[in-house]
């Protein structure tokens, strides 16, 4: 199974400047390992010391925020696109 992973300029520094990487996984969590193992750093910006999602970067499954989904449970299938989004502060 391969999914692609979208990843924002920010952490492209851990993907050797890639856009977007190819990786298995039949649920988010299991993408958030693979992305680690291959590119290890990842999971230390994407998941905070209890093993949640950091509430400054927002992940979806084509298209939906996986908050509202399953969050770290969500299936994955072949072709699905995961992306990385950092939340965005101003004012």
């Amino acid at each position: 199974m391969s999914v692609r992973v979208r990843i924002p300029t920010p952490l492209r520094t851990l993907t050797a400047g890639a856009a977007e990487v190819n990786v298995g996984g039949a649920s988010l969590a299991e993408c958030i390992a693979q992305l680690e193992a291959q590119y290890p750093g990842m999971e230390q910006r994407l998941k905070d010391e209890n093993g949640e999602l950091r509430r400054f970067v927002n992940l979806y499954v084509n298209g939906e925020d996986v908050r509202f989904l399953q969050g770290l449970d969500t299936s994955l299938k072949t072709g699905d696109e995961v992306s990385i989004v950092p939340a965005v502060a101003g004012g």
